[in-house]
């Protein structure tokens, strides 16, 4: 592996990481977790295939519940 492809695969592994941790650390929280996880592995998976992988499956999760995302948002109930 030469250096420029060594040095392209360290940034990917870098940035692609660091974007899935804060995604892990905000899924408890109200936002955007699990978007950020999503784009922090689409970003993992130009250089590792299991990355991919993980990623496919989570969409595939989002995709069989489509009620999730609207949790909490039904504002005609009395508070």
């Amino acid at each position: 592996m030469d250096r420029s492809r060594r040095g392209r695969r360290v940034l990917i592994t870098a940035v692609g990481g660091t974007v899935l941790a804060a995604g892990i650390v905000l899924m408890p929280l109200p936002g955007p977790g699990t978007l950020i996880v999503a784009g922090g592995l689409s970003i993992l998976s130009r250089e590792y295939p299991a990355a991919g992988r993980v990623l496919d499956r989570v969409k595939r999760l989002g995709r069989n519940r489509p009620g999730v995302a609207a949790v909490g948002t039904d504002h005609d109930e009395p508070a």
